[in-house]
């Protein structure tokens, strides 16, 4: 009956202590339960909208978009209209897509993204050198005429450092080097003001035809590298050939880090983006040149290739295989398409230079 007794007690002492617990669990955890709750609903709310936010922008019509800025604003199509609407949207997409521009976000979920960030920044590489020309060809009619004070300013202000956040940003220099581009098209698109030129011309496309091509030439070295290369040194000097014997050529081993494999493969997604909408708009405007040297075959061939470089990616993350392994290797065949685009590109330039 004693031992009965002994047990009871034990058993409430056990259960008051357990009711103890949970009032003092109750009573002074409730505020980490609160803190633990919100950064779990925080990390799982910043996954969803980092997701969103890398979602690459969709292929857009360009001689449609062309045709609408035109009616829109009351102006004609005239050459060199459309290249112009398609580089002011291909860069304002930059600024306005989901998420906005990412690269210089200093807070979650933008800073931990940086595969939308190397997207943009392969585009903002092909959308540079379109201004270029814009301000150093297309805009003047020979090395000692005047450039356009708009493309003037335009320019430099895309050239800007793409991770600045402040004092200024880099979107605030890029929407400013847009308006330019817009004071620009309109002149461009009144018949009343001669100011604005625009000159189609075999030499001047030949001229931006080959930075591209040295663009897709380096994106497509960088992303073969993915594996690891060994290439010779192809910087030698005369002085080292000696009568009857071969040059010497050393031979180096290049491969590109493994942390920098997706944004290398992600800012060729970008240029290729950018460089096919460019290329649509300049068939439209250099329609008559690439039909006097039989190349409209050659440029939409180019263009099929840099879209066929931005088909939907399924897997989850960027592998990266060996050439013959099990596993796939994303940057080989984005080197392929590429690769491709650029040959494309070589015999686009020569067809050009023919008379």
């Amino acid at each position: 009956m004693l031992d009965w007794k002994k047990r009871t007690a034990g058993a409430r002492d056990s259960v008051d202590d357990s009711v103890d617990n949970v009032r003092s669990y109750l009573g002074g955890g409730w505020l980490s339960r609160t803190v633990g709750g919100l950064l779990g609903l925080y990390l799982l709310l910043a996954l969803v909208v980092g997701w969103y936010w890398s979602q690459e922008p969709e292929q857009f019509p360009v001689q449609q978009r062309a045709e609408a800025a035109a009616q829109g604003a009351q102006q004609q199509m005239v050459n060199g209209y459309t290249t112009v609407v398609t580089l002011k949207h291909v860069a304002s997409t930059l600024l306005d897509k989901p998420g906005g521009y990412l690269a210089n976000d200093l807070a979650p979920p933008g800073l931990w993204l940086d595969n939308m960030p190397s997207w943009e920044y392969g585009v903002l590489v092909q959308v540079r050198d379109m201004a270029r020309a814009l301000r150093k060809d297309f805009a003047r009619s020979q090395s000692q005429s005047t450039e356009d004070p708009d493309l003037a300013k335009a320019e430099p202000r895309f050239h800007f450092d793409n991770k600045s956040w402040a004092l200024p940003a880099s979107e605030a220099e890029y929407r400013e080097a847009i308006k330019s581009l817009d004071r620009y098209m309109a002149r461009l698109g009144d018949p009343s003001q001669s100011n604005a030129l625009f000159y189609t011309r075999a030499d001047n496309l030949n001229a931006w035809l080959g930075d591209a091509a040295t663009r897709l030439g380096s994106l497509s070295q960088r992303l073969s590298a993915s594996v690891g290369q060994v290439r010779l040194n192809t910087d030698v000097a005369l002085q080292d050939a000696a009568a009857g014997q071969a040059v010497q050529v050393n031979e180096g081993a290049y491969e590109t880090p493994w942390m920098q494999i997706d944004n290398v493969f992600y800012e060729a997604r970008g240029q290729a983006w950018a460089l096919s909408h460019l290329l649509r708009a300049i068939e439209v405007d250099f329609a008559d040149v690439l039909a006097k040297k039989n190349a409209t075959v050659s440029v939409r061939q180019i263009i099929r290739e840099l879209e066929a470089a931005q088909e939907t990616l399924w897997s989850p993350m960027i592998l990266n295989g060996s050439g013959y392994g099990l596993l796939a290797n994303h940057s080989l065949v984005m080197a392929n398409y590429i690769s491709r685009a650029n040959a494309g590109l070589i015999d686009l330039r020569q067809l050009l230079s023919q008379g």
